[in-house]
């Protein structure tokens, strides 16, 4: 069994991730092996988690992956763990738009089985932090919220005013934190700014959110709470049993399962630029039969020896435009690849890599489109189908995605979309043209293992 918590907070912006990382953090310099994890479709916050933890930080996404898969998954992450935190995503009842608890922190609680420590930004008030606990504590009753950490507390007569106030709400205070300057972590236009561009400031800005969580947390009495949550009964998921397990399902055609042969180099984007990907999408490439070598589109000038097929996640390419731009060797290896009809696989920033330019200046000139940074934020989870054959999916395929962009593309979709998107409107996006996959929808595979076995497939010819 896996002693776990949940860092939940009322909003946005209570703290969360300092709360989350520090303890992750505090916790593994103890010895602990702590098993991170991120609740939504978030790349960024997991990558301090990984540093705090030294593990892969992994999300749990009830839209995309389907709830029947948070908890084999989180066990999955936590194996060989003696503590897990789980950073919850929004205010604690958020989820999916018009979809009821769906994807929200208090969902995935209930689903692991997990007690709820939540972090009330305590900056603009005394006695009215007992009714905001109270009705957090009791919308629910099967979300059980075992404690409270108080954030931007400003004195010490205002954490008394707060430890009076909620001395009768019957939810211990295991925490008190005060306004913190040196913790902060710089944001811009999609978040925080990842770990991968900060380096050593990232090193340091958790070392200080794990000095400020020591100070301010009663550690015992959290892992005490974590200790109390039940067994987990579900089996971890298996990249290599998902796999084995969709061979002669019914909808599956032969290309879609992992075949014996050679194994194919598949190079993945990496480095500051490409810094979103989840941690199952390569497991699962490697359990189709895949050699998965990363490379950094920022420095390297050549792609890796013998690669046969390219995956390019999401990241920040806008930051990155004039650095990518002047690696003009492997823009046209890149290009190269992708005329010759190699499968390749991008997500929104790799679709921006992909197309022509970038805020003017020239990309890979893959796809006939210009992209731009514009004023509009898209946001959103998303239900799609595959509208053509591509070696990603079948026309066809339905799957759930996200999309988090604050860029536009004109066109926006080529003479054969990647996904007519269903829900919450109809519209289709994307490219598929030769091996070619781009798109601005981010996926997760492990929802949908037949896909990384389609393009292994593909790439293995």
């Amino acid at each position: 069994m896996v002693a776990r918590l949940v860092i939940a907070a009322p909003a946005s912006g209570a703290g969360k991730t300092t709360v989350a990382t520090g303890l992750m953090a505090a916790f593994a310099a103890t010895g602990l092996a702590v098993s991170p994890h991120k609740v939504g479709p978030d790349y960024i916050d997991p990558g301090y988690h990984a540093l705090a933890t030294g593990r892969p930080g992994r999300n749990l996404d009830a839209y995309m992956c389907g709830t029947e898969l948070v908890a084999p998954l989180f066990a999955h992450g936590s194996r060989g763990c003696e503590l897990a935190v789980v950073e919850g995503v929004m205010g604690l009842y958020d989820g999916a738009a018009d979809q009821g608890e769906l994807a929200s922190t208090a969902q995935v609680s209930k689903l692991l089985r997990a007690p709820v420590v939540l972090v009330v930004d305590a900056s603009s008030q005394s006695r009215s932090v007992a009714a905001l606990v109270h009705g957090f504590a009791s919308w629910d009753p099967e979300v059980r919220i075992g404690g409270v950490i108080l954030n931007k507390v400003a004195t010490d007569r205002h954490e008394h005013l707060l430890r009076e106030a909620l001395g009768e709400s019957g939810v211990p205070v295991m925490g008190v934190l005060r306004r913190a300057a040196d913790v902060a972590t710089p944001s811009r236009h999609l978040g925080l700014v990842p770990v991968a561009e900060r380096q050593a400031e990232a090193v340091d800005a958790v070392a200080s959110m794990a000095e400020q969580v020591r100070a301010g947390c009663d550690l015992e009495a959290l892992l005490a709470l974590a200790r109390s949550a039940p067994e987990l009964t579900h089996a971890p998921w298996e990249p290599g049993a998902v796999m084995e397990q969709r061979d002669g399902l019914p909808g599956h055609s032969a290309c879609d399962m992992p075949q014996a042969g050679p194994q194919p180099v598949i190079a993945v984007a990496g480095g500051a630029a490409f810094t979103f990907s989840y941690a199952e999408h390569v497991e699962l490439l490697r359990a189709a039969g895949a050699q998965v070598v990363t490379f950094d589109p920022l420095r390297d000038e050549a792609l890796p020896e013998g690669t046969r097929g390219i995956v390019i996640g999401g990241g920040f390419p806008e930051v990155y435009a004039p650095e990518l731009s002047a690696n003009e060797s492997l823009r046209k290896a890149v290009a190269e690849l992708a005329r010759s009809g190699a499968p390749v696989a991008a997500e929104c920033a790799g679709l921006l890599y992909l197309a022509r330019s970038l805020d003017g200046r020239p990309m890979c000139g893959v796809l006939e489109a210009d992209a731009r940074m514009s004023g509009r934020l898209t946001l959103g989870y998303r239900e799609a189908v595959a509208v053509v054959d591509s070696p990603l999916a079948a026309a066809g395929t339905r799957l759930r995605g996200h999309e988090f962009h604050r860029t536009v593309l004109a066109p926006g979709a080529g003479p054969a979309p990647a996904w007519g998107m269903v829900r919450p409107e109809r519209r289709v996006e994307g490219f598929v043209q030769q091996g070619v996959h781009a798109s601005y929808l981010h996926t997760h595979w492990a929802s949908r293992p037949e896909v990384a076995a389609r393009f292994v497939a593909a790439c293995r010819g």
